[in-house]
């Protein structure tokens, strides 16, 4: 097992993500080839996805999400992500007991109770069958119609909880938002592999698509526990390679070692990345791309929204913004110390060149 340094999983991350080297040749491609892209903030992940895209085209990841390839739900962890459509009816399967099993406290709080949220999934299957689409606030106003409360935070929670239980999705965009569509409707043919199958599919599309990674990486990406991650891992190991950092074994597809030396110069030059990009939130030790000491640059105050990110060499040098607005807006970067020369100057052009 080769021994390597932090700095170089980084840029190997890097190749395994396609921000740098040969590209997905597509939005749906893309997010199959990763399994899950964090997908809070609906634009940053339209243009995360894009950016690994041979044609950096959000119009292609809009597309992939009118038909139907792609998806945006609570797999894991409670949290926005975009999803092949076909592989998250066993996402929820497999990942989200463990999450449902921490709502009732919340169902507490806002006030709703399980017999609520099943009038609730009543109104909403007669709202959207036949293929129906609504937004959030049509939605929401077809369940006040209906009777269900939806005042406060009763309303997102009865939603959440919907999709978290595999009736509705996020689908095709409508006005600039995504609108819900029944999962049973718009995913007329899930895939769905045994548990086993599953832990063995989760992890090995996990380190394909995110390695070098370790299993707390797994299990804080997915949200799943230890032993469910070292399960999948054992059946997948052998279609891994591994490397030594620091002591602690990494896995990652066998073929990202050489790509890495094919566009060695392009991984470690500048890259803009946008907030909540799986680069940064995909692992549970990412000190090898944000330095400890600046990590609260990129989430001020730990308020859980994540700063676009400048990176040079694999690592985040800095945060970036946009200013103005309309013909107007242009792209500013703040370092986190001083940045390589010529980077500052560099970055409105790149970042009008982002998808």
């Amino acid at each position: 097992m080769p021994t390597v340094p932090p700095r170089e999983v980084a840029l190997l991350r890097l190749v395994a993500q396609r921000v740098a080297g040969p590209p997905f040749p597509d939005a749906a491609a893309a997010v199959r080839g990763l399994l899950a892209l964090q997908g809070q903030e609906l634009p940053g992940a339209l243009t995360s996805v894009a950016l690994r895209t041979a044609d950096r085209s959000r119009a292609g990841v809009e597309a992939a999400l009118a038909d139907g390839a792609v998806v945006r739900s609570w797999p894991m962890r409670s949290t926005l992500h975009l999803t092949p459509a076909e592989d998250l009816p066993w996402m929820l399967d497999l990942l989200g007991p463990r999450v449902l099993a921490g709502a009732a406290r919340r169902r507490e709080v806002v006030g709703l109770t399980l017999d609520d949220l099943e009038r609730a999934r009543g109104v909403a299957v007669a709202a959207l069958s036949g293929g129906r689409r609504l937004g959030r606030k049509e939605l929401l106003a077809a369940l006040a119609d209906g009777g269900c409360d939806v005042a406060g935070q009763r309303g997102y929670h009865s939603l959440w909880f919907l999709a978290q239980t595999g009736t509705l999705v996020l689908g095709p965009l409508e006005g600039g938002d995504q609108a819900f569509v029944l999962l049973d409707e718009w995913v007329p043919a899930p895939r769905r592999p045994d548990r086993e199958e599953a832990l063995a599919e989760l992890a090995l599309r996990y380190f394909t698509g995110h390695g070098p990674a370790g299993v707390a990486d797994l299990v804080r990406w997915a949200g799943t526990t230890v032993r469910d991650a070292r399960a999948g891992l054992a059946a997948v190991r052998d279609r891994l390679a591994a490397v030594d950092v620091d002591g602690t074994e990494l896995y990652l597809d066998p073929e990202v070692p050489d790509r890495l030396t094919a566009c060695r110069a392009e991984a470690e030059g500048l890259h803009l990345l946008p907030g909540f990009d799986e680069v940064v939130l995909g692992y549970a030790d990412r000190t090898c791309t944000v330095p400890a000491e600046h990590a609260d640059r990129i989430v001020p105050g730990g308020n859980g929204v994540f700063r676009p990110t400048v990176v040079v060499g694999g690592t985040a040098v800095g945060t970036w913004r946009w200013t103005g607005t309309g013909t107007r807006r242009v792209a500013s970067a703040e370092p986190f110390t001083a940045f390589p020369d010529g980077v500052a100057e560099r970055v409105p052009e790149l970042a009008a060149a982002l998808p």
